[in-house]
């Protein structure tokens, strides 16, 4: 049983399995329909228990395909139909029964600490779909599109961030950096600069990360530009004036030309005004795919979770 919670504590070489199974796998199913299941059906038998405290749409529906893929099945909850929120349940007992009647725990939630009382009780896996601090399930997932679509390992390209320096994504981004040994470059305004305490943890770990306070300074020569919504689900803050203060970090033509001629765009969805139309629909962005392949990493991600990853 291994819990898959942040990118910084699991061993690279794990994650780095956990992409070439994806690899594996994502060949193996070019001719079979979404809800065929994959011939070994690794995870007969098996049921994933998800539950979202915040809204979904890619992390709910590449859940339930991955395992319904891999042979199991899902059951999703809603916290407003538990005792956990109504009726003043303990975590603790909620993680005792889930544990008795699931096989693996997956959770969406709005609060870190939660996170860590579930795993604290939990005698299942847990798998962290998204808190205010990390987003590892996508971020790797990210890893794996890009490593895709360039033909070659990540650690040789240049990635760049532009937007919140500050969110989960950007977060997980940073772990991976250091797990994959990627240059990362961040383009952000100075009120909205990376978390102190991650970015001194990457730079004890040898990271290659540069920030600055220009968008298309951050992009020059990048192989990948990511960005997301600047006021994420995570913010309690004055939208209107958050906005104003990215308005000078907006993804368009004229960064993508900073950029390398054959520079991909990567969003983790849903969009907002952070990126023009003309690169979010142009040929350089790849988000649909990106969306796509949550489905091939989430279904080894649950491998490396019941132990039965190769």
């Amino acid at each position: 049983m291994k819990n898959f919670i942040n990118l910084k504590d699991i061993p690279a070489k794990d994650l780095k399995k956990i992409l070439n199974e994806a690899k594996r796998r994502k060949v193996k199913r070019k001719k079979l329909a979404a809800l065929e299941v994959d011939k070994d059906a690794p995870l007969k038998g098996k049921m994933l228990v998800q539950m979202f405290e915040k809204s979904s749409l890619r992390t709910r529906l590449s859940f339930y395909v991955a395992i319904r893929q891999l042979g199991g099945g899902a059951l999703t909850l809603r916290p407003d139909e538990l005792h956990l929120s109504k009726g003043g349940e303990s975590i603790a007992d909620t993680a005792k029964i889930l544990s008795t009647f699931g096989n693996a725990f997956m959770l969406r939630t709005d609060n870190d600490q939660k996170l860590d009382n579930f795993k604290k009780y939990m005698t299942i896996p847990i798998i962290n779909g998204l808190s205010p601090s990390s987003h590892p399930t996508q971020v790797l997932s990210d890893v794996f599109t890009i490593e895709e679509i360039k033909k070659k390992p990540i650690s040789k390209l240049q990635i760049c961030w532009i937007g919140d320096g500050n969110n989960n994504v950007i977060n997980s981004l940073i772990e991976a950096s250091v797990k994959f040994s990627f240059k990362l470059s961040i383009g952000c305004p100075k009120k909205y600069q990376p978390n102190k305490k991650l970015l001194n943890w990457s730079k004890k770990n040898k990271a290659q990360i540069k920030i600055f306070n220009d968008s298309e300074k951050a992009a020059t020569d990048s192989d990948v530009i990511f960005t997301d919504k600047v006021v994420s689900m995570n913010d309690k803050v004055n939208k209107s004036k958050k906005i104003k203060d990215f308005k000078n970090f907006k993804v368009d033509s004229k960064v993508m030309r900073s950029a390398k001629k054959d520079s991909i765009f990567l969003h983790c969805l849903p969009r907002g005004s952070e990126v023009s139309d003309d690169v979010f629909l142009g040929k350089q962005s790849k988000v649909w795919q990106q969306a796509l392949n949550r489905i091939y990493v989430q279904k080894s991600i649950l491998l490396y979770s019941f132990g039965k990853l190769r």
